[in-house]
């Protein structure tokens, strides 16, 4: 079985957000078997930042649902979108 690497969007419910936090609250959350292989910032607008986190997931089933359904459980987080997918 092999991995899979993506690139996953998590926007911020604000601008007031601090996105330290919001990075080590979405690090705790990772399901078992998951890890974050790096975060990088895209300005969207009026000083509303995305986070990018490219997490490393093994190549199952689910692929990276979980992970996805844990991002999106996390507080302070608006919203959670595949951005790109590879395997590795």
């Amino acid at each position: 079985m092999g991995k899979v690497a993506a690139k996953i969007k998590v926007m911020p419910s604000g601008t007031e957000i601090d996105l330290d936090e919001l990075q080590e609250r979405l690090e705790q959350s990772l399901p078992e078997g998951a890890k974050i292989n790096g975060f990088e910032r895209d300005d969207v607008a009026f000083g509303l930042v995305a986070l990018l986190p490219t997490v490393i997931v093994p190549d199952d089933a689910g692929g990276t649902e979980a992970v996805e359904e844990a991002f999106t459980d996390v507080e302070g987080v608006e919203s959670v979108a595949v951005e790109n997918v590879g395997r590795i």
